[in-house]
């Protein structure tokens, strides 16, 4: 993907103190940021998502250990295709970052292979201020205290009324926009529903493939394609993936793992924005402020 740069760009780095972490270390796969953790003592990794309101545990994580938790109550968990019932589980012993802790409400959920321990969602998101360095594949959490992201913010953004899901303003050609979930969970580049490519013009300009679209709880016929331009906070970004769902295909597109029951209010959320989009930049991400500052990794 070809990108062009502002004239002005501003990196933010941070002096180490005790209000932020260590640089540490993720793996990229399929587009996923993995951040090694351990589970009850067993080496494993999480992956990191803003997309999810949730926090949960691998189902083949358990079953490979042979693990018992503590469980708690069912929840409804309403995936990008679908609706399915899982049980939770409570008292679950972790570490990373080096901080030893328990977590609670860890919905069971299949993310893969055995080796994907966690997916962290909000839970972990809306108590720190996260920098995901891309290109160098490393991150650190910042204390909420530590920086005011409101003097550096170059992008959009919002803290979606209902969920605390982090939306971000797409700018498009001709004066168009979307807003999108600013979706670390999401492996592509933009997931919109079918009738917003409609309304943007996209399934007459168009070459479209078929392809297959995996969400927590399913997976659909879907469509893929590129469009020619879109802006990202201020960079310019061409070629960018889209996928959508194929003809006759139902999605909810407000984010990957959602709680049933959750209003969403506010801004339309008319699709995600991921992978594709996110692997050039250094993103600093206020998840409970609903700020962002998208900039430019040291080498």
């Amino acid at each position: 993907m070809k990108q062009y740069l502002s004239s002005i760009l501003l990196i933010i780095t941070f002096s180490c103190s005790a209000g932020v972490t260590d640089w540490i270390e993720f793996n990229l796969e399929g587009g996923h940021i993995k951040m090694p953790i351990n589970i009850a003592g067993i080496d494993t990794y999480a992956i990191l998502d803003t997309g999810a309101q949730l926090n949960a545990i691998n189902k083949a994580f358990i079953t490979k250990h042979q693990l018992a938790f503590e469980k708690g109550r069912k929840i409804e968990i309403k995936g990008v295709y679908g609706i399915e019932r899982k049980t939770t589980f409570n008292d679950v012993p972790v570490n990373f970052f080096g901080i030893k802790t328990k977590l609670n409400n860890l919905a069971e959920i299949s993310i893969g292979h055995h080796t994907n321990g966690l997916l962290l969602g909000a839970g972990l998101f809306s108590d720190f201020i996260t920098q995901l360095d891309y290109p160098n594949k490393k991150m650190r959490l910042i204390t909420q205290d530590s920086i005011d992201i409101t003097k550096f913010k170059n992008i959009e953004m919002q803290s979606q009324k209902g969920t605390g899901m982090p939306i971000v303003k797409i700018n498009l050609p001709d004066d168009k926009y979307l807003w999108l979930l600013l979706d670390t969970g999401n492996a592509g580049g933009m997931v919109v529903k079918r009738k917003v490519a409609k309304k943007m013009g996209w399934l007459e300009k168009t070459e479209r493939k078929s392809t297959i679209s995996i969400g927590v709880n399913s997976m659909v016929e879907a469509e893929t394609f590129r469009v020619p331009q879109l802006q990202f906070g201020p960079f310019k970004l061409e070629n960018v993936l889209v996928t959508i769902p194929a003809e006759g295909e139902s999605s909810n597109l407000e984010n990957q793992y959602q709680k049933t029951g959750s209003r969403i209010k506010g801004k339309k959320v008319q699709g995600l924005v991921g992978y594709d989009v996110l692997k050039h930049f250094l993103i600093t991400i206020d998840y409970k402020g609903g700020h962002a500052h998208i900039g430019l990794p040291d080498e």
